[in-house]
């Protein structure tokens, strides 16, 4: 967190000091960023190399070995795919409005996106926090704190969700006008997100479940279902559902609610058969 906080608080000092003390203007926001990341990097480093640390830095611990690296690039696939697709979701779903409806869908979609990221990053946030509790109990064949980790975090994640929902479904032009002031588009832009976003109360169900997976060593279902969404789903019904019944851009906005739900439901089903083996395979012993 100090890491973090380092990186977060000079990155806020030196933007307006770049871009208009000196009159840089991106790139002084882009050498503010170099600056402050360099600075969390000396921290840390200090930090493990000192003795505040349990495990400190070694030369002998850096040398590179198989069979450390394979399982640690195996693991991190998973949210590398996740971060990475991204730019792919946002092409489909922009090549298909511009088709079906124009530049004012382009406009309302960078809108929610902007809305739909900010909401969902507390839950891969609750994912995150989840994987290093699980994994240590896990490994410490504390079965039931897996568990009770398991379930607290899929709580917290369907509250927040839940809350979240609500809120943007009651109130979605309070939140559109931080980034719009054009009347036009924001009455295009309310209806479109409350379809866009109908599915956010149920995506906790896969972002916990697979942190989960990913926390208990299961590359290969954590990596199936961070492709799921956005690859199998998304993708391939924003183009496709434009042009069923005539759906147009309801389609395109459809697609998220549809691929949020499908992936939801199947990590969840998937999980609830996955897990327990998981844990009798561990050695965990059924009262």
């Amino acid at each position: 967190m100090g890491t973090v906080i380092i990186g977060a608080i000079a990155n806020i000092i030196l933007d307006p000091i770049f871009i208009f003390g000196f009159n840089m203007g991106v790139k002084g926001a882009a050498l503010a960023t170099i600056i402050s990341q360099a600075l969390s990097a000396i921290w840390v480093v200090k930090f493990l190399t000192g003795k505040k640390t349990i495990i400190r830095f070694r030369k002998k611990y850096l040398m590179p070995k198989v069979k450390i690296l394979l399982p640690v690039f195996a693991l991190g696939l998973s949210p590398f795919v996740m971060q990475s697709t991204e730019g792919l979701v946002n092409l489909a779903l922009n090549i298909s409005l511009q088709k079906h409806g124009g530049d004012l869908y382009v406009g309302a979609m960078t809108i929610i996106s902007s809305i739909m990221q900010v909401t969902t990053m507390p839950l891969t946030g609750f994912g995150q926090g989840l994987q290093p509790i699980i994994s240590y109990n896990y490994g410490a064949k504390n079965f039931s704190r897996v568990r009770r980790a398991y379930k607290l975090a899929l709580i917290c994640s369907l509250a927040f969700s839940i809350t979240a929902w609500s809120v943007l479904q009651l109130f979605p032009s309070v939140f559109i006008a931080i980034f719009n002031n054009n009347p036009t588009l924001t009455a295009l832009t309310i209806p479109s997100m409350r379809l866009f976003m109908a599915g956010v109360f149920i995506m906790p169900l896969q972002f916990v479940c697979q942190q989960t997976f990913l926390a208990l060593g299961q590359a290969k279902i954590s990596i199936f279902l961070a492709l799921l969404r956005k690859v199998i789903l998304l993708i391939p019904l924003a183009i496709i559902l434009p042009n069923l019944f005539s759906l147009g851009v309801t389609g395109v906005f459809l697609s998220e609610p549809v691929a949020d739900v499908t992936s939801a439901l199947t990590a969840i089903t998937i999980f609830s058969f996955r897990f327990p083996k998981i844990l009798a395979d561990a050695g965990e012993v059924k009262e």
